[in-house]
């Protein structure tokens, strides 16, 4: 029919639509925090970031937006003919600057609030009715007086209102803060937008911290992107110190999860929260990605795993009562609850050689070394339990192992009870790897 994507293109979204369902259950009635500068709503992308916000909150997801206003408050003190001071690159906010701050703030609700008012047929706002709610909920004390320098009215975190904020995403709002707050007294204080997120994400014991920033995540040495990380890899990655500090302090805090994805990116906020890939950077306080002992528990993903390679005839095949009852030789790749790589360990008595057997990887996951690691664990659990060699048998991925250090050798150099368990019909070859 004319004007309709092509199967193909159908059969792909109704796959990744299958694929994110773990997500979308996931994630339903867990509390988000959404923190982004204000340079990105200048960002183009912008409006797409509000569409994908009103699909979270569709789907069940609990959320906080705060938002940073740099940029805007930057543009009204020029205006005022103001120059801006600094100390240790914390704004000092005299009476002049409060003013630039409370203007500059008001504006960007405003158009926040108007972007999620939006309802028109045929956009992806029709019919999402969002209710965007704010509040004095945060309080706030002066910085003080730093080396003799008084900061006036920038201010710290002193408390989050989380009850007050709870009731009202139990009615099913969206709240969304601003980086000042109140004191006491009535004052209103500047404060920066990262410590407001880690302090608002702790106070309501967010399930995850989302950075939306000019940066798609975190970065190594060479510039290549780290997608996932704990909090000790986190700290030596590169980054804009407020963005570290951001997502660091949230975990170390006990938010489970932080994550840093682009704004600028068209569909990254969905393609970071419902893929396993993701796009962006996730911090977690718990390795994101694990590789350990199997349980019983792991055995329909380990079947799931070898069953394609098993019909091909790649690996033999194995029940899955003999799955579980070697259970305790296999070792598996976790990758946020999918088994997405396997090997196993075989003894054999009076022998000074181990089998590795079942190395195994997802076709998805196979450009992460992940394969060399499952390796390097076995060689290293071996070398431990005293094997001075490690063999394997395979039929069609002899040379990885060879580009790995195994050599081929003569059935006959394997321990006795593998040669009579050998079976000639597969004609497997024999290579072995000194430890």
């Amino acid at each position: 029919m004319k004007g309709m994507p092509p199967v193909s293109d159908e059969l792909s979204y109704v796959k990744w639509f299958r694929n994110a369902a773990p997500y979308i259950n996931n994630h339903k009635g867990k509390t988000f925090v959404l923190m982004f500068g204000g340079d990105a709503l200048h960002d183009p992308n912008f409006a797409n970031i509000v569409h994908d916000i009103v699909l979270l909150q569709s789907l069940g997801v609990r959320l906080v937006l705060i938002h940073g206003a740099r940029p805007q408050i930057e543009e009204r003190l020029a205006l005022r003919g103001t120059t801006p001071r600094f100390h240790k690159n914390v704004r000092l906010t005299d009476e002049s600057v409060i003013h630039a701050v409370k203007d500059a703030v008001g504006s960007i609700r405003s158009d926040i609030e108007a972007m999620f008012s939006t309802g028109i047929a045929n956009s992806p706002m029709h019919g999402a009715r969002i209710k965007v709610c704010g509040g004095n909920f945060v309080a706030a004390k002066p910085i003080g007086v730093i080396d003799g320098v008084d900061h006036e009215r920038t201010g710290e975190v002193r408390k989050v209102h989380a009850e007050s904020i709870k009731q009202l995403l139990d009615d099913g709002n969206i709240v969304l803060l601003s980086p000042i707050g109140y004191s006491g007294t009535g004052e209103v204080f500047n404060l920066h937008v990262e410590d407001l997120a880690v302090s608002a994400s702790v106070a309501l014991r967010a399930d995850k911290l989302v950075v939306l920033s000019s940066q798609n995540g975190l970065h190594d040495e060479d510039g290549q992107l780290v997608r996932q990380c704990n909090l000790a890899q986190a700290k030596s990655c590169i980054a804009e110190q407020r963005l570290r500090h951001a997502v660091v302090g949230a975990c170390e805090a006990g938010v489970p999860r932080s994550h840093i994805i682009s704004y600028s990116e068209d569909g990254a906020l969905l393609r970071e929260l419902f893929t396993r890939e993701g796009c962006g950077t996730l911090v977690s306080q718990d390795p994101y990605e694990s590789l350990r002992p199997a349980k019983l528990d792991d055995i329909p993903g380990i079947l799931a795993l070898l069953q394609p390679l098993e019909d091909q005839g790649v690996l033999v095949k194995r029940s899955r009562e003999l799955l579980e009852n070697d259970v305790n030789k296999f070792f598996v790749i976790e990758l946020d609850g999918l088994i997405i790589g396997c090997a196993a360990l075989y003894h054999y008595d009076g022998s000074d050689q181990a089998e590795l057997a079942c190395i195994t990887v997802h076709p998805d996951y196979r450009e992460g070394s992940r394969g060399e690691r499952l390796l390097e664990h076995i060689e290293s659990l071996a070398k431990r339990e005293g094997f001075s060699r490690l063999f394997v048998l395979t039929t069609r991925t002899a040379h990885w192992f060879q580009e790995r250090g195994f050599n081929a050798e003569a059935l006959a150099n394997l321990p006795q009870q593998k040669q009579a368990l050998y079976n000639y019909q597969r004609n497997s070859k024999a290579f072995i790897k000194p430890l």
